[in-house]
């Protein structure tokens, strides 16, 4: 009997995320690498050490023997919306990176349009697959209910991060907000439920870009949590997830917390996965906390575990773990915090289906 064939995925775009998307899909076993599309001179390199077909556009690929089953958008962030819309038109299945957009209305074209083309639409939240994230949320039902979250995403990023080709991160459209928190908003989501309430107060700007550099935030859930988060791109500080979890290879690993999730019965600490309780099940303030040091197991890179699940939905056999929905109600809370950080107001943020 002869095994299925495996899934033709092709990559838009080869700055600094797509390459390590097409490593994934060669690890791949379901997948096969189509091709890559990007029109930069530069891609040719690219699709040389990837030894695949290169475009220069989305319209020369769907008119190409090499057209695939489904593309990976890598591209930045204001062109998500209409690559995504070109591929899903062509007949395409979309993992797009996220942010699925740089705004509520577009993403929602963009949602809408998948629906018309009856086509999957994925947003590329991949630490919904990181082993720490994985098992935190396995470990959430022993903190009993849980009532308050804290959280860092702090770093400092160099000059030349901001410097041409990539000169595009110095606009509003991509400063911390939509690049690193909406990293953040979405494992929240994923761990906790919905935001429903944000408060922002902006950081000092230190650089001069229209670009924001770090906010701090309060936060409440739907079901009542409430939480703290601060964020900053501009400061010299262990604590943020690259860093405590090893995930980006080109950020040392330095294991320091980003989370701390306490809960009636006990507290957590993320990445270090210490958890507190008070041993004899007695909860008094005079009582001496247990301390236990828990064990992650090991998983595949969750870029590639995010190609596997990819490759499932389109055959069926899984439901989207980040469908375009939740990769817009992730939009939906950072559109609220830039809002609010305008204002000095606290911003209510509805519900969508």
């Amino acid at each position: 009997m002869l095994s299925p064939r495996p899934v033709k995925i092709a990559v838009v775009g080869t700055g600094l995320i797509g390459p390590r998307h097409a490593e994934a899909i060669l690890n791949e076993p379901a997948a096969e690498l189509a091709c890559i599309v990007d029109p930069s001179p530069a891609a040719a390199a690219v699709a040389e050490k990837l030894k695949c077909p290169l475009y220069k556009s989305v319209q020369a690929m769907l008119a190409s023997p090499d057209r695939p089953d489904a593309a990976l958008v890598c591209t930045p962030n204001h062109t998500h919306v209409s690559i995504s819309k070109e591929l899903l038109e062509g007949g395409i299945h979309v993992l797009c990176e996220k942010p699925i957009s740089v705004d509520v209305a577009s993403g929602q074209e963009l949602i809408n349009c998948a629906r018309t083309y009856n086509r999957h639409l994925l947003i590329g939240h991949h630490r919904r697959f990181n082993r720490y994230v994985v098992t935190t949320k396995k470990l959430l039902p022993s903190l009993g209910q849980i009532i308050a979250i804290n959280g860092l995403w702090t770093i400092h990023k160099p000059a030349e991060y901001f410097d041409p080709p990539t000169e595009w991160r110095r606009l509003d459209s991509a400063g911390p907000i939509l690049i690193n928190l909406i990293h953040e908003i979405d494992i929240l989501h994923h761990l906790f439920g919905p935001i429903v309430r944000v408060y922002a107060e902006k950081s000092i700007s230190q650089r001069g870009h229209s670009a924001e550099e770090g906010v701090a935030l309060t936060l409440r859930f739907e079901n009542g949590i409430v939480g703290k988060f601060l964020l900053s791109d501009a400061v010299v500080s262990p604590h943020n997830f690259e860093a405590g979890t090893g995930e980006n290879p080109t950020i040392p690993k330095v294991g320091q917390d980003f989370y701390r999730i306490l809960g009636s019965e006990a507290s957590l600490s993320v990445p270090d996965m210490t958890r507190w309780t008070y041993p004899n099940g007695r909860k008094d303030w005079t009582d001496k906390l247990g301390r236990e040091s828990l064990v992650l197991p090991e998983m595949k890179i969750p870029f590639e575990s995010q190609i596997e699940h990819f490759v499932k939905v389109i055959k069926g056999e899984e439901e989207p773990s980040c469908s375009g929905i939740e990769g817009l109600r992730a939009v939906l809370v950072c559109e609220a915090v830039r809002k609010s950080m305008k204002e000095n107001l606290p911003v209510n943020i509805p519900m969508r289906d």
